[in-house]
C-alpha cells in the first residue's frame, strides 16, 4: 500500500513538473525566441510573463554585467518589483511556524496590510512586547521549492535556447546555461534570510561610523530564520521624495554628501558595500538618511580598490600608458590582445572624458562601464567584484543625479583616492624609517653579545682598571655572557616578529597572498632566530 502511495505521489509530482514545463515553453515560444533570439525587450516581457520567480531572476541579472550586455541590464532594472500581496493569515502562519510561537505572544500590534509586496516575500510592520517598532519579511510559502524546480526545467531548456541565439547570429545572444547556472547559485542565498541578516549586521559594523550621521536597521535575532526576517523600523520616507526633504526642513546637499561619503568609505575604506542602492533602499528619517534591504552585499579586495585608483590617477594625468597598464592587471585576458589598438581606444576614452577642464562634469558610472565594455571588446574579462561595483555605481549616481545634482561623485572619488595615497605615502615613510632604525637596532643588537662577553672575559681576566682580582670565576662568567647573547637574540626576533606584524597592515608592493614579501621575509627570519635561540638554551643545558 505505502509503495503504491509513494508511485501515485512520484507520478503526481512528475506531472505537477511537465505541465510546468510545458507553461514556460509556451511563453517561450509566444515570444519566438527561436527565430528572433532574445533581444532586451523581449527577455524583459518574457520574465514578466513567467511570473513573480522569474521577476526576481530579472531583478538580479540587471546587475551581472559581468554575464550580461549593459543594453539587457538597463532593460531588466525596470523589471516591476510589486506582486500580488498574500492573504494576512498565510503570513501569520508562516511566522507562527519558523518562532513555534502565537502571534500574539510576539507582537503587540501587527499590521495585516504589507509595506511591500516582492517575488520571494513580503514585508509587515509590527510592534513587539517591548514596544520596539519593526518589519518583519516573511518569504512567500512553496516559493524556494518552485524556484528550485523551475531552475532544473530551465537547465533542460537553455541549451536549445542558446543553441536558437547561436543559430540566429544576434549581436547580442547570450550563453543562456551559463547565466542560468549563475543565477541558481545566486538564488540560493536570496532565499535564505540568514544571509541578508548576517550582511546587515556586518554592514552596520564596519561601514556605519556614527548612527546619529547615517545609519541601517539592527536585526532582530530572535525573531529572524531562514524564511524570516526581522529588523527595526525605519520611520521614514525614500530618498526619491526630494521634495519632502525641503519641505521637510532638511538640506539636500548636506544629506547627499553624506551618502556619498559613506558610499566611498564603504568602497575604499571596508571594501564592502551596498550592491544594490536603488532609491527604494535609501530612506529618509528625520534628516538621518539609512540604508536598508542587504540581499545584495558586494565586496572588493584591496589589490582591485589599488588598481581603481590607478585608473582613477591615469585618467587624471592622461596617462595612456600607465591606463593600459592598470586595466590589463585589473582583468584576466581570454585571448589575444592587441595592445596598440587597446591603448588607441584608451586614448579615445581619456579624451572623451578628460577634455573638460572641470572633472565635476564626469560621469563616473558611465566611464567605468565604456572602461568595461572596452575590454570585453579586447578579450579581458573583468572579476564579477568589478562589474557589480560599476553596476552599484550607476545606480546610486543617478540616485543622487537626481536627488542633489550639485554633487558629483568622481570629484568625490578624486578627493578620497588622493586622502588615501598621502595616508598610504605617510604611512612607507614612517615603515622606512622604522626598518632602517630596525636594522641599524639589529646591528648595533647582534655586536651587543660580543662586546659583553668580552667585556666580562676581560674582567675575569684582570684587563679591568680595577683595583681588586677576581680569580675563579671564569665558568660562572661565561654562563652570564652566554645567557646575555640569548636574552638579546630572543629580543631581536621579537622586535622583528612584532614589525613584520605592522608591515602586515600596509599595502606595500609586492605581495603574496595579500601580505607584503618583506613581511613574510621578516616573519621567517623572526621565527628561525627564535628557534635557534631555543636550540642554543637547550643544548646549553
Amino acid at each position: 500500500m505505502k509503495k503504491h502511495n509513494c508511485v501515485k505521489k512520484e507520478a503526481k509530482k512528475s506531472a505537477g513538473g511537465g505541465k510546468r514545463a510545458a507553461e514556460i515553453f509556451g511563453v517561450f515560444a509566444k515570444h519566438n525566441f527561436y527565430v528572433n533570439g532574445f533581444t532586451p525587450d523581449e527577455l524583459k516581457t518574457t520574465l514578466e510573463d513567467l511570473g513573480p520567480t522569474y521577476v526576481k531572476i530579472g531583478q538580479i541579472l540587471s546587475t551581472r554585467s559581468d554575464i550580461f550586455p549593459e543594453s539587457y541590464c538597463k532593460k531588466l532594472s525596470l523589471l516591476r518589483s510589486e506582486v500580488k500581496p498574500l492573504d494576512p493569515t498565510e503570513i501569520k502562519a508562516e511566522i507562527e511556524r519558523q518562532t513555534g510561537k502565537k502571534i500574539d505572544e510576539i507582537y503587540k500590534e501587527f499590521c495585516d496590510e504589507p509595506l511591500g509586496s516582492a517575488s520571494i516575500a513580503q514585508a509587515h510592520y509590527g510592534v513587539l512586547k517591548d514596544g520596539t517598532r519593526v518589519v518583519t519579511k516573511v518569504q512567500r510559502p512553496q516559493v524556494a521549492d518552485m524556484m528550485r524546480s523551475d531552475f532544473v526545467i530551465l537547465k533542460h531548456l537553455s541549451s536549445a535556447v542558446t543553441a536558437a541565439s547561436e543559430n540566429n547570429g544576434e549581436e547580442y545572444a547570450v550563453d543562456l546555461k551559463s547565466v542560468i547556472e549563475e543565477l541558481e547559485k545566486v538564488t540560493e542565498s536570496e532565499l535564505d534570510f540568514r544571509i541578508e541578516a548576517e550582511n546587515t549586521r556586518k554592514f552596520r559594523e564596519n561601514c556605519i561610523e556614527d548612527p546619529s550621521v547615517i545609519s541601517c536597521p539592527k536585526i532582530i535575532d530572535e525573531l529572524t530564520t531562514e524564511k524570516i526576517l526581522t529588523m527595526t523600523f525605519v520611520d521614514g520616507y525614500s530618498i526619491s521624495h526630494r521634495d519632502r526633504v525641503e519641505e521637510d526642513g532638511y538640506d539636500r546637499v548636506s544629506i547627499g554628501k553624506i551618502i556619498v561619503e559613506n558610499y566611498l568609505h564603504q568602497i575604499l575604506d571596508v571594501g564592502m558595500f551596498h550592491a544594490d542602492p536603488h532609491p527604494g533602499n535609501i530612506m529618509i528619517s528625520r534628516g538621518v538618511p539609512y540604508w536598508i534591504d542587504f540581499g545584495m552585499i558586494g565586496y572588493i579586495s584591496d589589490q582591485n580598490i589599488a588598481v581603481i585608483q590607478d585608473i582613477v590617477f591615469a585618467m587624471l594625468q592622461k596617462d595612456v600608458e600607465a591606463l593600459t597598464n592598470a586595466v590589463l592587471f585589473l582583468g584576466k585576458t581570454t585571448g589575444k590582445i592587441n595592445k596598440a589598438r587597446l591603448m588607441d581606444d584608451i586614448e579615445n576614452i581619456i579624451s572623451r572624458y578628460m577634455s573638460a577642464k572641470d572633472i565635476s562634469g564626469i560621469d563616473v558610472g558611465a566611464l567605468m562601464i565604456d572602461i568595461k565594455d572596452m575590454l570585453t571588446q579586447h578579450n579581458i574579462k573583468v572579476p564579477k567584484e568589478y562589474t557589480m561595483l560599476i553596476r552599484s555605481l550607476v545606480t546610486i549616481e543617478g540616485v543622487l543625479n537626481d536627488f542633489c545634482p550639485e554633487l558629483n561623485i568622481f570629484e568625490y572619488l578624486t578627493k578620497k583616492m588622493f586622502q588615501r595615497a598621502r595616508e598610504s605615502f605617510s604611512i612607507r615613510e614612517k615603515l622606512t624609517s622604522l626598518l632602517e632604525s630596525l636594522a641599524i637596532t639589529g646591528m648595533n643588537t647582534a655586536k651587543l653579545p660580543r662586546l659583553t662577553f668580552d667585556v666580562l672575559r676581560n674582567l675575569a681576566k684582570g684587563r679591568t682598571k680595577l683595583n681588586f682580582e677576581i680569580t675563579g670565576y671564569e665558568e660562572p662568567l661565561r654562563q652570564i655572557g652566554e645567557m646575555v647573547k640569548n636574552v638579546l637574540l630572543a629580543v631581536f626576533s621579537s622586535v622583528l616578529f612584532c614589525g613584520s606584524c605592522t608591515l602586515c597592515t600596509t599595502d606595500i608592493q609586492p605581495q603574496t597572498n595579500g601580505i607584503p614579501l618583506i613581511a613574510v621575509i621578516g616573519f621567517v627570519l623572526s621565527v628561525a632566530l627564535a628557534i635557534y635561540t631555543v636550540i642554543r638554551i637547550t643544548k646549553k643545558k
